[in-house]
């Protein structure tokens, strides 16, 4: 068995290597591209974009044209609608989830824009938590010393991982629940079929029995 110190210590290490998710994909005219992300509560969330233009002269891309834009759709696990709004080619965007779960970011363009119906190019990069806080630009605007802004820095992750320790409870506690559902379920389920069976025999042993007093076999 692995002590409580370990455990945290553990999820510390994960916290803090943590990497950004960084990405490109590619979308057509109507296809629409949507991420799932497994989000704490009260938690601050920045998405970088960048959208590029096919060039079918070069065969690559390039900077997107006015006018050309996405728009983004964010739900929370209970479906509500966080975040929906049309942006410009390049970006970025910023939400802080109210509950605990997997939030839908979802990313389609404004197709009355286009020309010719050509691919895009979206570059997506998505920080979650502590990562998505710019510390060079809280000590620009509080005029924090070096050391100051260090400690704000560490109470910061210390609540992201408290933060991030409480949803894994949260998860713990949703994963019981439905699995305590599934046995009952299947308890259930059990249950009823040997109240069929026991319902079936009963009746073939009536019906062979009125079968054998009217042959007179009995």
């Amino acid at each position: 068995m692995y002590s409580k110190c370990s455990i945290v210590v553990f999820i510390c290490i994960l916290y803090l290597t943590k990497i950004t998710e960084c990405l490109y994909f590619h979308i057509s005219e109507t296809e629409r591209k949507c991420f799932i992300e497994e989000i704490p509560d009260e938690t601050t969330v920045l998405v970088h974009y960048k959208v590029e233009l096919f060039d079918p002269r070069t065969n690559g891309f390039m900077p997107s044209q006015p006018g050309i834009g996405m728009h983004v759709e964010v739900k929370d696990p209970e479906e509500k609608v966080i975040l929906s709004r049309v942006y410009s080619a390049e970006g970025r965007l910023s939400f802080t989830s109210h509950a605990p779960g997997e939030h839908n970011l979802c990313l389609y363009s404004n197709s009355s824009k286009w020309v010719g119906g050509s691919q895009l190019r979206v570059h997506f990069d998505i920080q979650v938590g502590e990562q998505a806080i710019d510390y060079a630009q809280i000590a620009q605007q509080e005029k924090l010393p070096e050391l100051n802004l260090r400690v704000k820095q560490l109470q910061g992750q210390v609540d992201q991982i408290m933060r991030e320790q409480n949803y894994q409870r949260y998860r713990e506690e949703k994963f019981r629940s439905t699995s305590e559902s599934t046995n009952q379920r299947v308890f259930w389920w059990s249950i009823s079929q040997v109240v069929v069976l026991v319902c079936m025999g009963f009746w073939q042993m009536r019906h062979l029995k009125s079968f054998f007093e009217a042959k007179k076999l009995v």
